[in-house]
């Protein structure tokens, strides 16, 4: 009796009513954990309620309205609807940004960007959406608690992210893989912190893998010596196209927006105080005032440009280090798991992400000078590749042929004066207001694009007296983006039911306009086959439609065809071969939208050219005899083709130019370009030194290549720290080689011979800077 007293006592019942309630509670909070998903209904199967946005023309109509008061004396106001509460110079995500939270609150606002929105570094991130595992380390270790707060802030707004536009953003299992038994509680520890700071906005539960669990869910992972993997969960998103869905979603809530006018001067009334700007529209040459009560400088890397007009005494504040990403081919890494290097060589580290199809990796960290199109260097995509090399399965040949695009984004780091290199600067950012009353934002990275804005638009009402403007406080945590409202996952069945498109175009639409795909279909010719019905591919290789190139005309004020290959699709990001090809046709739709003449597609895709050239293109294709011709309308123009042609084909027999060069498509993605006769020249001196082995295949050996490639115009500036590199990175560092594996040689030596004479200066860049983005 003592004993059954004893078990049912009421301190025992008590233990047990606990421990019972904290189960199901824990349970029911994990079975309730993870991201929320937009509730499909049946009327997600409809398209939502047309929409479509003011005309460029109209949007300037509206500035050049703002500005007609020309007398900029204090006590001299302008019409009050004509005025601008606010204008926002540049159009990236943090100046995009700021225009939807001062729209969402009432205020009258513009955005001018002088080139296209996200032309700059928030289209060229690595995509990720990151509370910043390494900033909680700091946090731990150096008991930071300014770095806990920027986790946690992080870990708030990658939540809000997600659910303000579901459909461009996802949550993306990352991969630590762990060959040192004593990191497993470790990385463990480290990612539970990370877990538990999140609570309830944390995505899914990090988890450790076994050593064949890991190899079995990433097989070109590297097996010798690995121990185990630990898996935690970060965001992914379409960068640029999310910096468009907050530009439209700003034109929806009433701003007013232009790409491709740049400001040129600030005005300032009698006490020194900024009451407008002088605009130049950079396609046209036309200039105007806009008349705004305050200005806000949302440059990022060009901050210091715009201040530096404000005051020509300013001293820099931001200091630009360039973050290089590499494309590869999709078999490089599953379509559903990331991988992160937390300790390559030389101390970086390097993410490795599935993103729309294919693979991307990166980054680096390097000091740069502030340019539109910087451009990838040799040296860091070879360091890229090599870090790549190095945990991948050694069955698996690297190759720089394989490298799809390259670009570099500019970094804008908040500079600390007394720092010296770019590692001693944080992504955190800096509001700052001069004298004159500009209003800068700078620093910062895409996760928090929001809390900057909201930061900023706060400090905009106190400072510029907008309190009587705004009809609430900051909304823009629910504000869904446009596209967001009529979307679900299972939306692109009814796009392929309604339309009759291909699975892969379909989701691919769904996935980058969310319910604007409907729209986009309704845009799409009849292929005139049996299946597909609507949506003719710019290229086979990939999901992009002509659909997709009127839509981005007509809807998101698209202008070139760099906005719509680099931009509006990301074709010039994942392929930039593939875009090279696909350019005359988007030139051709591009035509019939906005009337160009042959002489103006011609233009246009000169500079398409030489604008994917800083994404990658092959130097061979960068030749102008090599550049595509517009497609011809009409007789008249069929007839200046010809002439055209005409002439060049004269040009070439009086010995003025040389004759067009032909193209071979050597090997793989990486389309090695040889000149007409360049092959067969090759197959000569390799015939000079051959010899056969038992199998009867001429042979060479790789010691001989470097003397062989003396005699071949062209080659005989190749050094041998450059074929070293080609031979390593294609298996072939010793031995012997046949001509087609000679060949293969060759053509990677074209691709990086090229190569900078010194070593770039890089520096350590930890994870929570790697963003490559704002």
């Amino acid at each position: 009796m003592a004993i059954l007293h004893r078990i049912f006592s009421r301190r025992t019942l008590a233990y047990v009513t606990g421990g019972t309630a904290a189960v199901l509670g824990g349970g029911y909070w994990y079975l309730n954990s993870g991201p929320a998903y937009p509730v499909p209904t049946k009327t997600t199967r409809r398209p939502p309620p047309p929409w479509s946005p003011p005309s460029r023309a109209e949007m300037l109509k509206e500035l050049k309205a703002s500005g007609k008061v020309t007398t900029f004396k204090s006590g001299s106001p302008p019409s009050e609807d004509q005025e601008f509460d606010l204008l926002i110079v540049g159009g990236g995500a943090t100046g995009a940004g700021c225009a939807v939270d001062a729209a969402s609150r009432g205020l009258r606002v513009a955005l001018v960007e002088r080139d296209d929105f996200g032309a700059g570094t928030s289209s060229k991130s690595t995509k990720l959406v990151h509370g910043g595992v390494r900033y909680l380390q700091k946090a731990v270790f150096e008991l930071d608690y300014e770095q806990y707060k920027l986790v946690n802030e992080a870990l708030h707004e990658r939540r809000i992210f997600l659910q303000t536009a579901p459909y461009l953003s996802n949550m993306l299992p990352i991969m630590l893989p762990i060959y040192k038994y004593w990191q497993v509680p470790y990385y463990w520890a480290g990612c539970k912190m990370y877990d538990i700071l999140a609570g309830k906005e944390n995505m899914e539960t990090s988890y450790l893998m076994t050593k064949g669990k890991a190899l079995e869910t990433f097989p070109m992972l590297k097996s010798n010596g690995l121990v185990g993997a630990l898996v935690y969960y970060d965001g992914q998103h379409n960068d640029s196209r999310m910096n468009i869905a907050l530009v439209m979603t700003a034109v929806k809530l009433g701003a007013v927006v232009t790409n491709y006018c740049e400001v040129t001067q600030l005005h300032k009334d009698g006490q020194g105080k900024l009451n407008g700007a002088r605009v130049k529209d950079n396609l046209t040459g036309e200039e105007w005032n806009v008349r705004a009560k305050g200005i806000i400088n949302a440059t990022g890397p060009f901050t210091d440009s715009l201040l530096t007009l404000d005051n020509p005494a300013h001293q820099p504040i931001v200091q630009p280090s360039s973050g290089i990403h590499i494309t590869l081919p999709n078999y490089y890494s599953p379509r559903k798991m990331g991988l992160l290097d937390p300790a390559t060589s030389d101390g970086r580290v390097i993410f490795f992400l599935p993103w729309q199809g294919n693979t991307i990796a990166g980054t680096t960290d390097t000091p740069a000078r502030v340019t539109r199109d910087p451009q990838a260097s040799e040296d860091d995509i070879r360091w890229v590749l090599e870090e790549v090399r190095s945990y991948l399965s050694p069955d698996i040949k690297v190759r720089r042929g394989d490298v799809l695009s390259a670009w570099s984004g500019l970094r804008p780091l908040v500079r600390n004066p007394g720092a010296e290199k770019t590692e001693g600067l944080v992504r955190n950012h800096m509001i700052h207001v001069s004298e004159s009353g500009l209003l800068t934002i700078a620093g910062g990275k895409w996760t928090t694009y929001r809390a900057m804005a909201e930061e900023t638009i706060d400090q905009a009402v106190k400072t510029f007296g907008l309190d009587g403007r705004v009809k609430s406080g900051c909304v823009t945590d629910t504000v869904r983006l446009v596209g967001s409202d009529a979307w679900s996952r299972n939306m692109f069945i009814g796009l392929i039911q309604t339309y009759g498109l291909e699975t892969e175009v379909a989701k691919h639409l769904s996935d980058n306009y969310g319910d604007r795909a409907w729209t986009v279909c309704s845009l799409a010719e009849p292929t005139g086959e049996r299946w597909p019905l609507h949506g003719r591919r710019l290229i086979s290789s990939y999901p992009f439609i002509d659909a997709e190139v009127r839509y981005a005309v007509r809807h998101e004020y698209a202008l070139t065809a760099i906005d719509v290959l680099a931009r509006r699709t990301r074709l010039s990001f994942l392929n930039a071969t593939a875009a090279f090809e696909a350019l005359p046709t988007v030139v051709d739709i591009m035509a019939d939208e906005l009337g160009w003449s042959y002489r103006e597609r011609r233009r246009q895709i000169k500079a398409a050219v030489k604008f994917l050239g800083t994404m990658g293109l092959p130097a061979t294709l960068m030749v102008e005899d090599n550049h595509p011709e517009p497609i011809p309308k009409g007789w008249m123009e069929r007839v200046e083709r010809g002439v055209w042609r005409a002439g060049k084909s004269a040009l070439v027999l009086v010995g003025l130019t040389k004759e067009k060069a032909d193209r071979l498509d050597a090997f793989g993605p990486g389309r090695s370009m040889f000149e007409g006769g360049e092959l067969a020249a090759l197959r000569h001196t390799f015939a000079t030194r051959t010899t056969k082995n038992g199998d009867g295949v001429e042979k060479v050996g790789t010691e001989e290549i470097l003397e062989l490639l003396k005699d071949v115009p062209g080659y005989s500036e190749v050094s041998k720290k450059e074929l070293d590199y080609v031979l390593d990175e294609a298996g072939f560092k010793d031995g012997r080689v046949n001509f087609d594996e000679f060949i293969e040689i060759c053509g990677n030596l074209k691709e990086v011979s090229f190569t900078p004479s010194s070593v770039t200066n890089r520096m350590t860049i930890p994870v929570e800077k790697s963003g490559g983005g704002v």
